[in-house]
């Protein structure tokens, strides 16, 4: 299967005419029967080869990841006597960067990229924190304050670890990557300066996070205003935030609502189906489903309790499961006459910031 950005691609390396890429997008389209916009395309593997290579990596990288600890051990340089040791992750990190400089730059291979893209922030975050740790040392116990300080710097350093691979790579998860760093850094601050009333404070925290998920969507909706036709990598990379903020802005919610501690009520499970409504209407409206995914596990949850209250105990995960699974199939096959209904009230102003609902197959050339 062939993405959009691989027929930019190829028309930029004189493949093919860019008459040719737009003929077949024509088609894929008409066989479709649905705006190519409306399929949210996305790459997250090329071929069979993009597991092989995914596996290996990981095999490799474990094993990597395990000298690092074998050697911080007979170093000394782990965390207290039997904790982790800042060389395990140092080394993972390093070794996925050298594995991309040839399976993301040289191979463009997309589940290898977004594997060693995860592993390396993910590392660099890991090294930066167990140093600090190692160097606060007994300075850390019982003290929130500076772990949220650690917290704090710790995020930030895998911050800018993204930065620079999305320079040197332009994997389009990094960017997600890059910003849920930064998020990270503002929820530490946020425990550090709570302190000792951080546990006693749990709204607040989720608050900050309903706060910042917005923010996500935001920055999410500023990438896919940039590409409202959804041709080039822009596209993917507001795919991915979308999908980091959706769980970021459902979860505080809906925990608020009291749907994760089996104390929901009738009147909190109405709400909670009509939110699901209000999250379908806006995934509609920015034509993306990660929204709808996010909030599933709630609403499921909340008709559940809906059927249970009135009655339906025997058959209450058999309706809830068929209302659900129903209505999304339903959603899906008219996906595009539902975001017609959706976009064509709202006002011109916005519409002009939001993903095209009809729209002819632009011309490969132009798109940057």
């Amino acid at each position: 299967m062939y993405s959009q950005n691989d027929l930019d691609e190829a028309v930029a390396a004189g493949a093919m005419s860019a008459e040719a890429a737009a003929s077949l997008r024509n088609f894929v389209d008409l066989q479709r029967r649905s705006p190519a916009v409306d399929e949210e395309n996305f790459r997250l593997i090329t071929g069979f080869n993009d597991i092989f290579v995914s596996i290996a990596a990981a095999i490799l990288l474990f094993a990597v990841g395990f000298i690092g600890q074998w050697i911080g051990m007979r170093t000394g340089l782990i965390i207290e006597s039997d904790g982790p040791s800042p060389i395990a992750p140092a080394l993972v990190a390093a070794t996925s960067w050298g594995l991309a400089l040839f399976f993301t730059a040289k191979r463009r291979m997309a589940l290898p990229s977004i594997l060693l893209l995860l592993t390396f922030v993910f590392g660099v975050l890991a090294t930066a924190g167990f140093a600090l740790v190692m160097g606060t040392g007994p300075a850390l116990d019982d003290n929130p304050q500076l772990g949220g300080v650690i917290g704090a710097i710790s995020a930030a350093i895998a911050a800018s670890a993204a930065w620079l691979h999305w320079k040197r790579f332009r994997v389009p998860i990094t960017v997600a990557a890059g910003a849920a760093s930064v998020a990270g850094i503002v929820l530490a601050l946020l425990v550090a300066a709570l302190g000792q009333t951080a546990e006693q404070s749990q709204n607040l925290i989720l608050g900050f996070v309903l706060f910042l998920g917005i923010g996500m969507f935001l920055f999410a909706m500023w990438w896919d205003g940039s590409d409202r036709a959804r041709l080039t990598r822009r596209a993917d990379v507001a795919f991915w935030l979308h999908l980091l903020a959706a769980p970021m802005i459902v979860h505080p919610i809906f925990t608020l609502l009291g749907l994760n501690n089996n104390t929901a009520t009738v009147s909190e499970g109405f709400i909670a189906v009509l939110l699901y409504v209000v999250l379908g209407l806006t995934a509609l409206a920015v034509d993306r489903r990660a929204l709808l995914v996010s909030a599933l596990a709630y609403v499921l949850y909340a008709l559940n309790a809906l059927f249970r209250e009135f009655g339906a105990v025997e058959l209450n995960v058999a309706l809830t499961a068929l209302v659900i699974g129903s209505a999304l199939l339903m959603l899906s096959a008219f996906w595009t006459q539902a975001r017609a209904l959706v976009v064509g009230p709202l006002p011109e102003s916005l519409q002009e910031r939001l993903p095209l609902v009809n729209r002819p197959s632009a011309n490969p050339a132009q798109a940057a």
